[in-house]
């Protein structure tokens, strides 16, 4: 039976389930949202889970959750939870199975009258053009060489290979590609399984959609990224396909294992985890760090062909269509930062499940031509409603690790929407306001429609209510194609 443990107010925008609510907490947990958003979560168990966060050996400050909260494997998705080095651990649960899952931002010299007349034309391509749905393959498959150099290099080796051009790289986290990766630590079942998966999309959640910037609220940094009103964006959601699934189902076995022979027992067996400096915990980082690499070279291959569509449907060249990544940026992640705590620099390892990095103006993780303003955060919706370009702000370093959501989150279980909801009447839906959809299944529709998730524009509102982001864009879908 789920507990469901007490929320305590702390202002409009944060609630607080205090240490000791859930035996063995050893720090609170803090939820961002706000009173339109709770009532979703009030009795659901994504609660326990973040308190169960909380009982973790090495957590520092608290265990916190985004406005995009939703039940998830060990932590909830939406969670971040950061961990001393010394004494903390390491948790597959904590980043999630699809590692490095992130979301790409590219734009386009076209306006929605460009674009309108071939829109269905341009999905049409990009369906082709960009394999989805369940166990999804591309038409290439990795020698064994080159996937050692994905997982050394991530975006670096697509772009090598033709796959983009150079400056695609400086706009995303990490350069697209994170240090310390070892390609010996990802196991045979996972290689084999990514083997073909190399620039597909995937299924559940991930999209790929045509959409236009319908706002603009931060005049001065959205010039910046080269967002213009009428301007036709894409934004892709996908991350490291089987390959990462398979790198979190092994490391959460042998993680399991030492558990059980140190006769150790959890709040919750999902929350498998070790020390990050036992060898189980430092190799499962290295191989966390080569899926996050297979996850960018993904995108980057998925951006080749994205380009390669608009090339077919507007017969113009690259530099007349000028699809650059505006940012890349990465959730289901653990990553060694320095952070602030209790007024001195301290190393933690941060872990972001369903939850960004939103770092503000003049961290040097910044890319350079963004530093002056802070870090672009991608925050999708449904594709019958609106997504968000945002930008970190210090109060994001100062209350969530330098975190935000990911997303609108979940309000239904893909079950319970695929139950609830009727393919042709959402497709319908979609299509009387001028939305053209293009799915590898009928459940990839039914289980994304927009009543299955949270409203955008509340989730948004509390993370700039928190102080963890300021608006910058409200992008509208025009077209989607789903796994």
């Amino acid at each position: 039976m789920t507990r469901v443990p007490p929320l305590v107010a702390r202002d409009e925008f944060t609630w607080e389930i205090p240490a000791g609510s859930v035996p063995g907490m050893r720090v609170p947990g803090i939820l961002f949202s706000n009173r339109a958003l709770l009532g979703a979560v009030e009795s659901d168990p994504s609660l326990e889970q973040l308190a169960n966060v909380a009982t973790l050996p090495g957590i520092v400050r608290s265990s916190l959750a985004m406005p995009d909260i939703h039940f998830g494997y060990g932590f909830p998705v939406g969670g971040v939870a950061a961990f001393d080095l010394a004494e903390g651990v390491v948790s597959p649960g904590g980043i999630g199975y699809d590692i490095n899952c992130g979301v790409r931002l590219l734009r386009t010299s076209l306006g929605v009258d460009d674009v309108r007349p071939h829109l269905k034309a341009l999905i049409d391509s990009l369906y082709r053009n960009v394999p989805s749905g369940v166990g999804s393959r591309a038409g290439v498959t990795l020698s064994p060489s080159e996937m050692e150099e994905v997982l050394a290099n991530g975006a670096r080796w697509a772009v090598d290979r033709g796959h983009g051009r150079r400056e695609d790289l400086a706009v995303q986290e990490e350069e697209g590609r994170l240090a310390g990766a070892d390609p010996s630590a990802v196991g045979d079942g996972a290689r084999r399984r990514g083997v073909r998966q190399l620039g597909t999309l995937g299924s559940g959640n991930h999209f790929l959609e045509v959409q236009a910037v319908d706002e603009i609220f931060h005049p001065e940094f959205a010039p910046v990224l080269g967002l213009t009103p009428r301007q036709v964006v894409v934004m892709l959601h996908t991350g490291s396909r089987g390959l990462g699934h398979q790198v979190a189902t092994d490391y959460i076995a042998t993680m399991d294992a030492r558990l059980a022979r140190e006769g150790v027992t959890l709040v919750d067996r999902q929350l498998s985890c070790a020390p990050i400096a036992s060898p189980e915990g430092e190799r499962y980082l290295r191989a966390m760090a080569a899926g996050a690499n297979f996850a960018w070279a993904n995108r980057q291959l998925i951006t080749d062909a994205v380009r390669r569509s608009f090339r077919e449907v507007f017969h113009r060249s690259d530099a007349e269509i000028d699809l650059a990544v505006v940012y890349d940026v990465a959730h289901n992640m653990a990553k060694v930062e320095e952070h602030r705590v209790d007024g001195a620099p301290r190393r933690l390892l941060v872990h972001r499940k369903g939850a960004t990095r939103a770092f503000p103006a003049g961290r040097p993780e910044v890319p350079e031509r963004y530093r002056a303003h802070g870090q672009p955060v991608l925050i999708p919706g449904d594709m019958g409603t609106a997504s968000y370009v945002l930008v970190g702000l210090p109060g994001a370093m100062e209350r969530s690790f330098g975190s935000s959501c990911h997303g609108a989150g979940r309000l239904l279980s893909r079950h319970a929407a695929v139950r609830r909801f009727r393919f042709d009447e959402v497709t319908r839906a979609l299509t009387e306001r001028g939305i053209v959809v293009r799915s590898a299944s009928r459940e990839g529709v039914t289980e994304e429609a927009p009543g299955a998730y949270k409203d955008v524009e509340e989730v948004v509102k509390v993370a700039e209510g928190a102080g963890l982001t300021r608006r910058v864009a409200r992008l509208v879908p025009l077209g989607v194609v789903k796994g």
